[in-house]
């Protein structure tokens, strides 16, 4: 992940994540029906902030949708457990967090398997508004808000087992 921390824009813009077939198989998405990424969002400060330090980064689960989202899918094959985002004040379940071992194999997982590709905006661009058009064309499905796509159910339900382990989570004594 190096070289993509040194190429990855300090700016805003957005950002779409893209893996070959074998990952959408390995998520339980089957076959990518054509070129689409698997997740896009805008970053409105630092591209490299929101996609390095936020959702390349272990620990911050509870921060990232995209971390949820694969979360949620892979939860069985990587032994990924949900907890509160905050141990220390539990709350906002759906925005659960990851036991720290579970964690760091996502963070792995992802370092190994995905791909960034950024756009830099000019200043003064609203980025919303071009998210949500190149979300409604592009219809990626790890991506909840602003699409339909055939994936929503798969991708809602995982996140909702791991918030739901959330909910109940104990700290060990």
């Amino acid at each position: 992940m190096q070289v993509a921390v040194a190429i990855v824009p300090r700016q805003p813009g957005l950002y779409a994540i893209h893996a070959d077939a074998d990952v959408w198989e390995e998520l339980g998405l089957g076959l990518p029906p054509d070129p689409r990424p698997l997740y896009a969002g805008k970053a409105e400060r630092s591209l490299a902030g929101r996609d390095i330090n936020t959702h390349f980064a272990t620990g911050r689960t509870g921060s990232s949708t995209l971390r949820r989202a694969l979360a949620g899918l892979l939860a069985q094959p990587l032994g990924l457990c949900g907890q509160p985002r905050n141990t220390a004040k539990p709350a906002y379940f759906s925005n659960f967090g990851l036991e720290a071992e579970g964690d760091e194999r996502l963070s792995s997982w992802m370092h190994d398997r995905l791909r960034i590709a950024t756009w830099a905006s000019p200043s003064g661009v609203e980025l919303d508004e071009i998210e949500t058009v190149v979300l409604g064309t592009l219809q990626p499905p790890l991506n909840l808000d602003k699409v339909s796509t055939p994936w929503r159910g798969a991708v809602s339900a995982g996140r909702a087992r791991l918030a739901t382990q959330a909910r109940v989570w104990r700290p060990k004594p």
